[in-house]
């Protein structure tokens, strides 16, 4: 029997300069890197994950890293902001971490909530919300740097995503058919929330806007939860039955996840909360509660390949560019 899911698993950014946005997550505003592996469909191309200690479903922000592609322009169908959630009363802090780092937010109140709405290097629309922390749910990733954001103002995960589809009715029925429930509407906003504690908001836009072209500052898709490998094929047969373009169902070495695009347009992913192993072999893999290497105590720089790109490291780590996360380097495999 289906589930409605929870909320958001994670969500996938195009970005460009691998560099300047470990920076920007992992230091600006202080997320865990918590995986750094290759784009499975092109290895050549990092695939880094961002997220809170463990990296719980609901705390992840991913991106993929195209330093030569050409800049994206969001539009439909896509999505337009991600949204953090930080506790509430810590949005002064904000404002003066990222002012001094030469980041001017802008102040916005939406559905009675105060936010900060801001860009990363590429220009991916970005906000943080203010949030009661849940205790159930509480592990931001502190850090051990000088500059680390306390405990106090940390994000705390995702908070939701911004979509602009191509046929909102057609969207807000495929969100209905996740679980998510209307909640209110304001001008060309309308929101739509999960029923769970932690990254359950999707706002759909209902207005005219460009075409959406795919590149550096724009965001892929949105992840959302289900329980395991067993629920995404449910999910995928009542997908097939709809006549939606659903994809098999895959393994992601952390999770196992499909991806379907419905009459809005917009691709939605649907992603395992039950960390699975990394390959076939189920003696292998994470076993802590979130995405997080259990055996990494910090920033996860060691490069991640599914075991048929072992035979290839050597050639895949000289393609990839160094970087630096912090006080932690992300080198080449050649050292350089």
């Amino acid at each position: 029997m289906l589930s409605d899911t929870p909320g958001l698993h994670h969500v996938t950014g195009i970005v460009g300069d691998a560099a300047a946005h470990a920076a920007f997550y992992g230091e600006v505003l202080g997320l865990r890197l918590l995986r750094r592996t290759v784009n499975y469909e092109d290895v050549l191309q990092y695939h880094l994950y961002f997220g809170d200690a463990t990296g719980s479903p609901g705390s992840v922000f991913t991106v993929f890293p195209d330093p030569t592609a050409d800049p994206g322009r969001p539009g439909k169908p896509g999505y337009e902001a991600v949204a953090f959630a930080v506790p509430t009363g810590s949005l002064d802090y904000w404002r003066g971490r990222l002012a001094e780092r030469g980041i001017e937010p802008e102040p916005v109140e939406r559905f009675g909530d105060r936010l900060l709405r801001l860009a990363d290097p590429s220009g991916t629309r970005v906000e943080l919300v203010e949030r009661p922390p849940d205790p159930e749910n509480d592990d931001p990733w502190l850090g051990n740097a000088a500059d680390a954001v306390p405990k106090s103002a940390a994000i705390r995960g995702l908070d939701g995503v911004t979509a602009l589809p191509a046929d909102p009715y057609g969207t807000a029925s495929v969100l209905d058919t996740l679980g998510f429930a209307y909640e209110a509407e304001t001008d060309d906003r309308i929101r739509y929330r999960a029923p769970g504690d932690r990254a359950t908001v999707v706002d759909i836009l209902d207005r005219d806007a460009a075409y959406l072209r795919e590149g550096p500052g724009t965001l892929h898709h949105a992840a959302v939860r289900v329980a395991d490998r067993e629920a995404l094929l449910d999910w995928h047969e009542l997908f097939r039955d709809r006549g939606y373009d659903v994809s098999r169902v895959k393994d992601r070495h952390f999770f196992h996840s499909l991806y379907v695009r419905g009459p809005g347009g917009l691709l939605v992913e649907l992603a395992t909360e039950a960390t699975t192993p990394d390959g076939p072999d189920a003696a292998i893999g994470p076993r802590g509660p979130g995405l997080a290497p259990p055996d990494v105590d910090g920033h996860a720089t060691e490069l991640y390949l599914p075991p048929r790109f072992e035979d290839d490291r050597e050639l895949i780590e000289d393609q990839l560019p160094a970087f630096r996360i912090g006080d932690e380097s992300v080198d080449r495999g050649d050292g350089r």
